[in-house]
């Protein structure tokens, strides 16, 4: 019985040293779950003024430091340790490290993206065989949108260290059409109308200024191109419609399409 009564009072001991640190420690985890929520609001807020591109890294940056910090100052609270505490992260941190080196390759990824500017928010790239518009430069990936609406996740850590092709760095994009005409098209008569018609268009620029060349020769026939230069971003529905009126303009213009060479082989019987 006595057992049972000194059990008793040491439990009531440890309840009443303890649940008003835990009750702090609660009020404090949510107050400051709340206030980090907030940081990185304002974070997010700021950093859109300075750089889109910066504003999503910074945000997940911030998020993740200041809940790590919060979460080692609730465990002060309720008694634990912080400097033991501290040391157990540090050393789960290298060995997460060691065994986590494509995240921190995606890290570093992302760093360099931001300081260098490949591209930035808002371009379209193409990367790793995969092509979108960037919405986001998170901390560890880069977020694509495509036309058709998919989102597509590219790792930063590879991103960097591959070829990037940014489509709108220049601010202009190339429309090229392809047609097969018959050899005994006149190029000079086919200039003389195709050129008007693309400078025509309201997306084309002036500069540089539309081209239609032959890229290849064929047996009856050669490929031509149709060249011209729109706005970043326009060359798309450029390029459909100015198929539409130059498939419309070859026809009345009575561009042939090539003809056919059909072969012989002559085959020797041995004597």
């Amino acid at each position: 019985m006595d057992k049972v009564t000194s059990y008793a009072q040491q439990l009531q001991t440890l309840v009443l040293l303890y649940l008003p640190r835990v009750l702090m420690a609660g009020v404090a985890l949510v107050i400051g779950w709340w206030l980090i929520g907030w940081a990185s609001r304002l974070v997010a807020t700021a950093a859109r003024r300075l750089d889109v591109s910066l504003a999503s890294f910074l945000t997940s940056l911030v998020n993740i430091v200041l809940k790590v910090l919060l979460l080692i100052s609730v465990a002060g609270m309720v008694g634990f340790e912080t400097t033991s505490f501290v040391a157990i992260l540090g050393a789960a941190g290298l060995a997460v490290g060691l065994a986590l080196q494509g995240t921190l390759a995606n890290f570093a990824g992302g760093v360099l993206i931001l300081m260098f500017k490949p591209y930035v928010v808002g371009d379209t790239i193409e990367s790793q065989g995969k092509s979108g518009e960037v919405r986001e430069i998170q901390i560890f990936n880069t977020i694509l949108v495509t036309v058709q609406g998919d989102t597509i996740i590219l790792p930063n850590g590879a991103t960097s260290n591959n070829v990037i092709v940014n489509k709108t760095a220049q601010n202009k994009g190339l429309v090229e059409i392809l047609a097969e005409v018959d050899n005994a098209t006149n190029l000079d008569e086919l200039r003389s109308w195709a050129l008007p018609l693309l400078q025509a268009d309201e997306q084309v620029l002036r500069e540089p200024a539309p081209q239609v060349a032959i890229t290849a020769l064929k047996p009856g026939g050669m490929t031509v191109a149709f060249r011209a230069y729109t706005p970043a971003g326009q060359n798309g529905p450029a390029q459909a419609r100015l198929i539409e009126q130059l498939q419309r303009a070859l026809a009345q213009q009575g561009v042939n399409s090539p003809v056919p060479v059909s072969h012989s082989y002559v085959r020797t019987l041995p004597g």
